[in-house]
C-alpha cells in the first residue's frame, strides 16, 4: 500500500504522507520504552514525504508534524488506539494467522442481507461480542453480516458516516485483530462479510487533511456535507489512488467478501472515468477468478449505468444496489404516511409496488417531484433481480426519523406479515436490518459524539430538520425530539436480544425463520434460472398486483397479492402450479378473493399470469 506505514518482514517501517500543502513534515516516534523520537520527512516529489526506519515495530506510536505548527494522525493509520486526534500505531498486517483458507465467498444469488451496528448490536457493542451471535445468524438464513461503516470516527459512538480515518477500525470497536477475528469466524459459519465504506466526504471533527493536503478537496463541487473529495481536478489522481486502496484494503488485509458505497450520488467526478467506475475494474482485476467478491452501491439517482451485465450475466461494474424505492412504496402502504420524500410514492402505490418487484426501479426517469420535477432514474427492467437489494427496514429508514421507529411498531401485524413474505420470497436479495428478525421494539436512533460546540450545533440543526413537519410545529413537539449527543440515544438504541424468546417477538422469529427456508429450498435455485428482462406485473384495483418472472424450461415464479386492508377480487391462477407459500387466510374467505393483505407464491410450470 502506497500510503500510511508500511511495516516488512524485514523489520523496517517505510512511513509516507502526502501533505502537498505542507513546507515541512516531521515523524514523532514513541515507545513505551523510550523517550519521543522526531525525525525530519524527506521530500520525494509531487507533495510526497518518506522516512523508512528500523527502530519502529508493530505497536509503535507516530504521527507526523506540520509545518512544525501541528500534529496530525496518519490519515491512512492501519489503527488509532486513543481516537482520531491522537497518534496512530504501527501495525503489522501480516501477523493475523487467518483460518479460513478453504472460504471463497458465496455466489451474490444466495444473498440475505442483514445489516448492523457493531455498537449497539450487542450490549457490549464490539467486534468480539457480535462473534457468539453468528451461529444464531446463521441458522435463521442470513448469509451475509453487513458493517454499518467502522472507518475511525471521533468520540464513543457514531453511525460511522463520520469517519475521518477511513483506513483504521475504531478502537471503540476493538482493534484491527478483533475485526479479522469476526471475519474469520462468519466465514467458519459459511456468511459473507460486507462492510459499508464512505467515500463521498469525512467527518466533521479530525479530519486534518484540510490543513495539509487542500488539494484533497474541492470548491467545483459541494456536497451536503461541504466541499466535495476533488476526484476530476488536475491533481486528483493521488486522491482516486487512496480511495481505491482503502477498497482493495479491507478486501486483502480484512477478507471482506463485498463493500456497500454510501450515497454514490453525492460523489462528484466529472472525469471521463468516474471513481466508481474505477473501484470497480480495479477490485475485479485484483480478485482472483475463483473469489467471489460484490460490490453494492446506495445511489439516490438510480443510475442503472452502474449496474450493466455482461454477455454471460456477470456484472461489468457493480453487483447491487439498496433499491429505496421499494422501501418507500411498502412503508406507504404499511404506515400510511405520505408527507416528506413519501409524497413521490403516495399515488399508484401498488403500481409502483409491481414495478419494483418486476423491474427494480419505481422512477426510471419520470418527474420527481420532489427534485421540483426532474427526472430521476434510469430504465433498469433489463437487469437481473439481483441488482436490486429490497428492506423494510435500514439504519437509515429507521434512524432517521426523529424517534427511530422501526416498521413493526407503526404497521398493522397482518400488513407487517405480508410485507415480509414479498420481500424475503422475491427474487431480489432481501436486508433485514439488526433486530427485524424478531420485530424487535428499540429504537434505533440518530446518535453521536461530537465536540461540545459540534453536538450542540448538530443538536438544534437536527431539529430544525424535523421543524417543516406539522407534528413539531410548536416547540414542545421538538423539545422532545432525542438528543443525538446525549448517551441516553445510543444506550436506547442497544438490542435486548432476551425478548426473541418472548411472545410476540418470538412468533415473528419463527415466521422469518420459516419464510428463510422456503427462499433457500425453492426461490434460491430458481434465481440463476430466470430470464432477465422478462419478469412482467400487473395491477388489479384498488390494491392487487401479480408479478411473474419466468424461468428457463417454462417454469414461472409468481406472486399474487393484496396490498391492502379489504378483501380484494383475484385474477385466476395459472395452471400446474405449485404453491410455495400462503399466508394464512380467515375461516370461511370466500376463494376466489384475497383476504386483506394476502399472500400468495406459486411456482408454475408453463403459462402466463391471467
Amino acid at each position: 500500500m502506497p500510503f500510511g506505514a508500511q511495516y516488512d518482514e524485514s523489520g523496517l517501517t517505510r512511513f509516507r504522507l502526502w501533505a502537498p500543502s505542507a513546507i515541512r513534515v516531521g515523524l514523532e516516534l514513541s515507545r513505551a520504552d523510550r523517550e519521543r523520537l522526531v525525525v525530519e520527512a524527506t521530500t520525494v516529489g509531487d507533495g510526497w514525504y518518506e522516512v523508512t526506519r528500523g527502530d519502529a515495530p508493530p505497536g509503535t506510536r507516530y504521527r507526523y508534524w506540520i509545518d512544525d505548527e501541528i500534529a496530525v494522525p496518519d490519515p491512512a493509520s492501519r489503527f488509532n488506539p486513543e481516537d482520531v486526534h491522537a497518534a496512530s500505531e504501527v501495525i503489522d498486517p501480516a501477523a493475523y494467522r487467518w483460518r479460513d483458507a478453504g472460504w471463497s465467498g458465496r455466489p451474490w444469488s444466495e444473498a440475505v442481507v442483514y445489516e448492523l451496528h457493531v455498537g449497539t448490536f450487542t450490549r457490549a457493542g464490539t467486534f468480539d461480542a457480535i462473534v457468539p451471535r453468528l451461529g444464531e445468524l446463521a441458522r435463521l438464513g442470513v448469509t451475509a453480516i453487513e458493517l454499518m461503516p467502522v472507518a475511525d470516527f471521533p468520540g464513543d459512538r457514531n453511525w460511522g458516516y463520520d469517519g475521518v480515518l477511513p483506513f483504521a477500525p475504531d478502537s471503540t470497536y476493538g482493534r484491527p485483530e478483533a475485526l479479522k477475528r469476526l471475519v474469520d469466524a462468519a466465514h467458519a459459519h459459511g456468511l459473507m462479510m460486507i462492510l459499508d465504506v464512505v467515500y463521498n466526504h469525512f467527518g466533521p471533527e479530525g479530519a486534518y487533511l484540510h490543513r495539509y493536503a487542500r488539494s484533497f478537496f474541492t470548491d467545483r463541487h459541494r456536497t451536503p456535507w461541504g466541499d466535495a473529495i476533488d476526484f476530476d481536478g488536475p491533481g486528483s489522481a493521488v486522491v482516486r489512488e487512496f480511495f481505491v486502496h482503502n477498497a482493495l484494503y479491507w478486501l486483502e488485509e480484512f477478507h471482506f467478501d463485498a463493500l456497500r458505497i454510501d450515497a454514490v450520488h453525492a460523489i462528484r467526478d466529472d472525469s471521463s472515468r468516474h471513481i466508481v467506475a474505477e473501484l470497480s475494474e480495479r477490485i475485479r482485476a485484483a480478485t482472483p477468478p475463483a473469489r467471489h467478491v460484490h460490490l453494492v452501491l446506495e445511489n439516490h439517482d438510480n443510475e442503472s449505468r452502474y449496474l450493466e451485465r455482461d454477455c454471460e450475466g456477470e456484472p461489468r461494474l457493480a453487483t447491487a444496489q439498496w433499491n429505496d424505492d421499494i422501501h418507500h412504496v411498502l412503508h406507504v402502504l404499511l404506515s400510511g404516511e405520505r408527507d416528506g420524500y413519501y409524497a413521490a410514492y403516495a399515488h399508484g402505490t401498488a403500481e409502483l409496488l409491481g414495478r419494483c418487484l418486476a423491474e427494480g426501479f419505481g422512477y426510471q426517469g419520470e418527474p420527481y417531484d420532489l427534485d421540483d420535477g426532474r427526472p430521476r432514474g434510469a430504465p433498469s427492467g433489463h437487469l437481473p433481480p439481483g441488482s436490486f437489494v429490497s428492506f423494510l427496514q435500514n439504519h437509515d429508514q429507521v434512524g432517521n426519523r426523529a424517534f427511530g421507529e422501526r416498521i413493526s411498531t407503526l404497521a398493522d401485524a397482518d400488513a407487517l406479515r405480508a410485507a415480509l413474505a414479498i420481500l424475503l420470497l422475491a427474487p431480489s436479495p432481501p436486508m433485514l436490518f439488526m433486530g427485524e428478525e424478531y420485530a424487535a421494539a428499540e429504537p434505533f436512533l440518530f446518535f453521536c459524539d461530537f465536540a461540545s460546540d459540534l453536538a450542540a450545533s448538530v443538536t438544534a440543526g437536527r431539529r430544525r430538520e424535523f421543524a417543516r413537519f406539522e407534528r413539531f410545529a410548536d416547540p414542545l413537539g421538538l423539545a422532545a425530539i432525542p438528543d443525538p449527543a446525549a448517551e441516553a440515544s445510543f444506550a436506547a438504541s442497544r438490542l435486548r436480544w432476551s425478548a426473541r424468546r418472548r411472545s410476540p417477538h418470538r412468533e415473528w422469529l419463527q415466521f422469518v425463520r420459516r419464510l428463510l427456508r422456503i427462499r433457500h429450498r425453492e426461490i434460491v435455485p430458481l434465481v440463476g434460472e430466470l430470464v432477465a428482462g422478462t419478469a412482467r406485473y400487473q395491477v388489479f384495483e384498488p390494491h392487487g398486483v401479480t408479478v411473474a418472472w419466468p424461468a428457463r424450461g417454462g417454469r414461472e415464479l409468481e406472486l399474487t397479492a393484496n396490498v391492502g386492508n379489504r378483501p380484494q377480487a383475484v385474477l385466476p391462477p395459472p395452471r400446474r402450479a405449485r404453491t410455495l407459500f400462503r399466508t394464512a387466510v380467515p375461516p370461511g374467505a370466500p376463494r376466489d378473493c384475497l383476504a386483506a393483505w394476502e399472500v400468495r407464491w406459486r411456482l408454475a410450470a408453463s403459462g402466463r399470469t391471467r
